[in-house]
């Protein structure tokens, strides 16, 4: 009987989300629908008809997301202007999903694209998302997201989780020479 050398072993891999298992069928389901939607239009008008649809839905996004990253470069230079944080960015980035999804190939897309235009439908999407993302900081275990401003973690190569803080400079104080690299 021969020894070898031992079998490492590794910590179990934690269960795969259900958004990561999920969306690759989503997306494949959606595509298929997109296409066949686009076929039966056609075949019910006619192909150039789907051309324009599709081209008009191309120009009516670039303008869209034209318009609203404008919108939010002159909400950002007025803030710092005023030396505050910028206000109105939750409605710049639905808009600019809506034009992003009037710009994808599709009749599907568009629809939500331009659902995703109108402002009372932007302001629930955008007190719905606020909340939910409240709701998921609070409910984090630490270590994740929600702990990620109390402390800061390293994990070393073997597996050992080194803890830390982060230490800022204050004003006048005189600089320190570069630490070395923690991990060689």
């Amino acid at each position: 009987m021969t020894t070898g050398a031992p079998t490492p072993t590794y910590p179990a891999r934690p269960p795969r989300s259900r958004l990561r298992t999920f969306l690759p069928l989503g997306i494949a389901a959606w595509l298929v629908l997109e296409i066949w939607l686009l076929t039966v239009v056609a075949g019910a008008t006619s192909g150039f008809l789907v051309f324009l649809l599709l081209l008009a839905g191309l120009v009516l996004g670039a303008v869209v997301i034209k318009r609203a990253g404008r919108r939010a470069f002159q909400n950002l230079n007025e803030a710092l202007q005023r030396g505050t944080a910028p206000s109105g960015g939750g409605g710049n980035g639905l808009l600019m999903l809506g034009g992003l999804l009037l710009m994808l190939p599709g009749l599907i897309s568009d629809a939500v694209g331009l659902v995703l235009l109108i402002p009372p439908v932007q302001k629930v999407i955008a007190r719905r998302a606020e909340r939910t993302f409240e709701r998921k900081l609070r409910e984090a275990a630490p270590g994740t997201l929600g702990d990620a401003f109390q402390q800061a973690r390293m994990q070393r190569p073997d597996g050992k989780v080194v803890q830390g803080e982060v230490i800022r400079d204050e004003p006048g104080d005189a600089p320190r020479e570069p630490r070395p690299p923690l991990m060689g």
